[in-house]
């Protein structure tokens, strides 16, 4: 993607541009500045035309592509959301022999366009190919963490888990939260829990990573007292989104008793470089060992089951949470 920018930046451009892959943030980004940054003001009301695959006729782009551009040196064609043009396939005479001074840009989001096909070569002759992969669940820290520095903060390994598991790895909704917290931190250069807790709604105090310290600890008034909270505030950690998070974690401590050496650096990469759960594991090896962090991982899928119906006689998902931490505390 800064490749792509950066290149632009300089007006260094290529005729065609195929924007593909599963993850849409980078294909967003790119072409949020194609649309905005790349003709000045002046230039953009003549030169610049935005189509979208489920409305576009492929004749109707080809003839804009073939327009040469007015009072500038380039025109900008947008396709968005070409995976949805059933004629996409018919663009490739353009592709083939593409004007200098047109620059278009293709996002073809959620999939990529069959390599054997004769407009991916096409394009792959003439142009440029961008393709999207989603990140990595063990990268998105990672990922969360640059983003942030790259505003100009920084943020604590708590408040970045809270975060990565309340959003998940959605790119676009991560930036977004990040976006908010910046514009409301005025002067503040570090994000904790508090500015968690304030701007993006996540509680410091009942969320899922604190549910998961306190089985580690074998706290069961404090897990009931986490359950009795998302009880109250359905929207908080359903139990659809409680259980893959706790399994995340415990499948991980669970892999852990199979490593050589067993400390803290060698298991940090691990927990995505995470002293918190480092830290959280090693509890968690101390209290359980191997044949309680097994059966703890078949209480989930056991009550997985139950949480989408299967033998389940009607309890809800409070009690079936509150039944599992029991289970896994007590035994």
């Amino acid at each position: 993607m800064d490749k792509i920018i950066n290149a632009w930046k300089k007006k260094d451009f290529k005729p065609i541009y195929l924007l593909e892959g599963e993850e849409a943030y980078f294909i967003d980004q790119i072409m949020h500045f194609a649309e905005n940054e790349i003709l000045t003001e002046a230039e953009t009301s003549f030169n610049k035309t935005v189509f979208y695959g489920k409305d576009a006729e492929w004749t109707n782009v080809i003839n804009t592509c073939k327009r040469y551009p007015m009072f500038a040196d380039k025109q900008v064609v947008l396709l968005k959301e070409a995976q949805h043009m059933n004629s996409f396939e018919k663009l490739e005479p353009y592709i083939e022999s593409p004007l200098a001074s047109t620059i278009f840009i293709i996002g073809y989001k959620g999939k990529t366009v069959d390599k054997r096909t004769k407009i991916y070569k096409a394009i792959s002759k003439n142009g440029e190919i961008f393709s999207s992969s989603k990140i990595q669940d063990y990268k998105i820290q990672e990922w969360i963490s640059n983003f942030v520095h790259s505003k100009g903060f920084t943020i604590s390994p708590k408040s970045l888990s809270l975060l990565q598991e309340h959003v998940g790895n959605d790119l676009s909704r991560i930036a977004s939260e990040i976006e908010k917290l910046s514009i409301n931190l005025n002067n503040k250069k570090s994000i904790d829990e508090n500015d968690i807790e304030k701007y993006i709604g996540i509680s410091k105090e009942y969320n899922i990573f604190e549910l998961q310290a306190a089985i580690v600890n074998k706290n069961l008034p404090a897990a009931v007292k986490i359950i009795n909270y998302f009880e109250q505030n359905p929207k908080a950690v359903p139990i659809q989104l409680a259980l893959p998070a706790l399994y995340a974690f415990f499948s991980k401590v669970y892999a852990a008793f199979g490593m050589s050496v067993r400390n803290e650096w060698s298991m940090k990469p691990f927990f995505y470089n995470n002293p918190i759960a480092v830290k959280q594991a090693n509890v968690m090896i101390e209290n359980y060992g191997f044949s309680g962090v097994e059966r703890l991982i078949l209480l989930l899928n056991h009550y997985n089951l139950k949480g989408v119906g299967v033998g389940n006689s009607g309890a809800d998902d409070a009690s079936l949470m509150k039944e599992m931490v029991a289970k896994m505390i007590i035994g």
